[in-house]
Order: structure tokens, then C-alpha cells, then sequence
């Protein structure tokens, strides 16, 4: 008998495969991730370190001195005996004066012939051309003919005097025919051969045209072969002191304030000497006066001077001005703090009132960024532009309003963004130098946003 088969399929029961959806859970975390990576702003990092600026103090100044121009008592053709910037005493013979032309065409026949020099002549010329060669800037091509006239007028003068030595009979019978003049100094200094304008000028007359080395012109007195009357034959600086004006601005003047005296480094030839500093204004631009008294007679032939003010590189915490930015704070005065009940935490007492007329009176501990000698800087956080603050000791009370904004740093240190406070001591384009050890501030090695601008407080720090 055939028996009536009924294949029933057996359903397999259905099992939660727990490491499939962990895995899900994983890939869709990651893919969540990795977009937010790609699509989400992120912040460099920047360690604070202790570092310094090297500041660039070199500057050219205007050299005033006591001059005297003397001019000459006749007509001629004229010869000069002592060297540019040498010292003379009274009686020094200086230059002479031929009305005839007869000792002065001896004298300048002998100069076209220089085997008669020394070496020491021969080494001053050679010191000479040195110290133009190292000092020589580009931008002073002009002095290049200046510079040319005066070693062939101090060639002339010490060939010149050697001649005039050796025909001394025949100058004698000259100066008897009162056709031969010599020219002696009246006074101790300094003897030069130039005369500018700048004679009779003080720190105070001098204009800002004036410092422009372009716009410069100097006679060079020993270039003539004659002389007038009453024109200048030479002229004598009659003290050893003398003081340099420069003109600076606003960051240079806030280094100098409080100082009297500052090192200085001649860049002609590389000395160093202490000066006496006085800042004065003229028509709101500032300038630095230089008082010296000594090393005057090196520089005696030059009226612009350059200088390296030796002031010490600004040292401190170095940060990229990147990461400087702003932010604005209520300022609460302090009288307004107090201690709470239940912490030694620093905060205010702030009284509300909600939309019934309901006033309830919270202590609050805001935080505190910065400090003056009357007021703290604090967030806008936990406190509301209105607040009224109930002052402790009393039934006074403060309404916050008043704000303020700091310059500051984004600290990322605990991988959320926390404004802190800096003071900046020197900046230039690329680099700020901030007092370190400050209260509220930042200390070497913290991590700061590189780019504050980009960053919020409290932001969430992806690096």
C-alpha cells in the first residue's frame, strides 16, 4: 500500500550574526569620519618657543658740528698744505694765494710727478681707498666723483708742501712783494675743504628734504685753482664735540624712551662708542639726536654718517603674527567679586528677573582672562549684556555693559580652543615676541592655533 509523503521544508531559524553589525557600526563610524575629515576646517598647531628678533638698526644721520668757514683775504691762484681733517694749531700754514702765478705754476708743475711720496703717504692713500671700498652703498653711486676729487686734492697738498719747501727763497721775495700770500689758522681744529650749507645748521633748522643723500651737493674747496676775494679758502671745526640727527619712527622711538645714552657702531669703520640719546619731534615726525664728544675728527669730511644702534634683539616667547587675534569682554570691576559659600573661587553674585518679574539672585564664577589695577575681563559665556551684579557689603549694584577687547592667542592645549591674553613686546612682519611669565597668558611649549582668525572659544581642536 503506497504511503502519502508530505515533504514539509524546515525553515532554518533566524540568528543575529552580533559581528556583522559591529562591523557595520565600525564602517559607517569611519565613513563618517573620514568625511568629516576631508569636509571639516582643520587647525595647525604651533609650539610656543623662547626665541628673539634680530632688529635692524642701522640708520643714516646728518653730522652738525662748529664750523667756521674762513674766506680768503686776496685773489690768486690758490695751493692748499695740509691734509683734509688734519689737526692745526695757531700759525698752521694752510693754503697760499699767488697773484702773479709765479711760485703757484712751481708748485703745480711738481705735483704732476709722485715718485717724491713716502710710504706713508702711500699707505694713508691706500687706508683711504680701503675704508670708501667697504663703506661704498649703490644707492650712493654720487659719491663715487666726491670721493675722487678728494684724494686728488690730498695728492696736491702733500706734494704741494714739499715744493713749497724747496723754493722757499723764491716764496720769501714773493710774500716781500706782497705778491705771494699764505694763509695761516687763526684758531685750533680741525682743517676741511668742503663747505655745504650745513655750516650754521641745529637739530632744530634742519628739514625733512634735508636727509635726503640725493638732493646733497658739496663743493669740494681745493677743486679750484683760484680763488676770489672773500670767497671760502677753507674751513675749521673748533670743537671736538658734535651730534648726529637721525630720523626714526614710531617702533624705534618706544625702544629709546627710557634710555639716555645708547651704544652706536660706525659703519664706516666698524667702532663702537657710548652716546648721549635725547629724542625730539618736528612737524610729528621723530628724530634721534646723538651728542658725542670724541671720534668727531674721523668722520670730520662727511656730513651723512651711518650708524647701527646696538640695541639689544628683543627676546621673549616667539609666536607667528598668524596667530594673534582679538576678542571682545565684558569688563566687571573688581569691587564687584567675592568669594562663595561654597568655593574660595573668585565670582559675582548676578540678580534676573524671568517674564513674570521673578528675581533670583546665582553666583556665578566666570572666567577670568585678564586683569587691570580696577577691572577683570570676563567671557560672555555665563554672563548676559545687562546682568545686574549685586556688590558685596552693600546694596549697590552693577549693570555689565562696559566691553573691552584684548589681543590674544588660541591655547589648544586640552584639544579645545581657550583664548588666552599676550603682551606683545616687538613685532615685525612675520614674528611677534610676547612677555613671558605673564598672568592669564601663555607659557613656553603650549600648543596655540597657528591661524587664530579661524578659531572659536571652545572649538573642538582637529589637528
Amino acid at each position: 500500500m503506497a504511503k502519502n509523503k508530505k515533504i514539509v521544508h524546515y525553515r532554518k531559524p533566524f540568528h543575529l550574526n552580533i559581528g556583522l553589525i559591529v562591523f557595520g557600526v565600525i564602517f559607517v563610524y569611519m565613513m563618517f569620519y573620514v568625511y568629516s575629515y576631508f569636509t571639516s576646517e582643520h587647525i595647525s598647531v604651533y609650539e610656543v618657543i623662547h626665541g628673539t628678533i634680530a632688529v635692524n638698526n642701522s640708520y643714516t644721520g646728518i653730522a652738525l658740528r662748529k664750523e667756521e668757514v674762513v674766506p680768503s683775504n686776496y685773489s690768486g691762484e690758490v695751493n692748499y698744505y695740509k691734509k683734509d681733517a688734519s689737526k692745526v694749531g695757531v700759525g698752521s700754514l694752510i693754503y697760499s694765494v699767488d697773484e702773479d702765478g709765479a711760485i703757484a705754476g712751481q708748485i703745480n708743475a711738481a705735483n704732476d710727478d709722485v715718485s717724491s711720496l713716502d710710504q706713508d703717504v702711500l699707505d694713508e692713500i691706500e687706508k683711504n681707498i680701503s675704508e670708501f671700498v667697504n663703506g661704498y652703498r649703490s644707492e650712493a653711486f654720487y659719491n663715487v666723483d666726491t670721493f675722487k676729487n678728494d684724494l686728488n686734492a690730498a695728492l696736491s697738498a702733500t706734494l704741494s708742501i714739499g715744493v713749497l719747501n724747496s723754493i722757499a727763497d723764491a716764496a720769501t721775495a714773493a710774500e716781500g712783494q706782497s705778491t705771494f700770500h699764505k694763509g695761516t689758522a687763526e684758531k685750533d681744529g680741525i682743517v676741511v675743504y668742503y663747505t655745504d650749507g650745513f655750516e650754521t645748521a641745529t637739530p632744530e633748522s634742519l628739514k625733512q628734504e634735508m636727509f635726503d643723500e640725493a638732493l646733497y651737493k658739496k663743493q669740494n674747496l681745493k677743486e679750484r685753482t683760484r680763488i676770489g676775494a672773500g670767497e671760502a679758502a677753507y674751513k675749521l671745526i673748533t670743537d671736538e664735540s658734535w651730534q648726529l640727527v637721525i630720523p626714526i619712527g614710531d617702533e624705534i622711538r618706544r625702544q629709546l624712551e627710557d634710555r639716555s645714552t645708547v651704544l652706536v657702531k660706525f659703519k664706516k669703520d666698524g667702532t663702537k662708542t657710548r652716546a648721549n640719546a635725547e629724542i625730539q619731534e618736528k612737524n610729528g615726525k621723530a628724530r634721534l639726536i646723538l651728542s658725542l664728544s670724541h671720534s668727531m675728527v674721523r668722520f670730520a669730511t662727511d656730513r651723512y654718517v651711518e650708524v647701527e644702534l646696538l640695541l639689544d634683539d628683543e627676546a621673549g616667547l616667539k609666536i607667528p603674527n598668524s596667530a594673534v587675534t582679538e576678542k571682545n569682554f565684558f569688563t566687571v570691576p573688581m569691587e564687584c567679586f567675592q568669594k562663595g559659600s561654597h568655593s574660595n573661587e573668585d565670582g559675582i553674585m548676578i540678580r534676573r528677573s524671568d517674564r513674570n518679574g521673578k528675581t533670583t539672585d546665582s553666583f556665578i564664577t566666570p572666567t577670568i582672562y585678564f586683569a587691570t589695577e580696577y577691572a577683570y575681563y570676563v567671557d560672555s559665556e555665563e554672563i548676559l549684556d545687562g546682568d545686574v551684579v549685586l556688590k558685596p557689603g552693600s546694596d549697590e549694584t552693577y549693570t555689565i555693559h562696559e566691553t573691552a577687547k584684548l589681543e590674544g592667542v588660541y591655547s589648544i592645549n586640552k584639544g579645545y580652543a581657550v583664548f588666552k591674553q599676550i603682551d606683545v613686546i616687538y613685532q615685525n612682519e612675520e614674528y611677534s615676541i610676547i612677555r613671558s611669565g605673564t598672568d592669564y597668558g601663555i607659557s613656553l611649549y603650549d600648543h596655540i592655533a597657528l591661524d587664530g582668525s579661524v578659531v572659536m572659544e571652545n572649538d573642538i581642536i582637529k589637528k
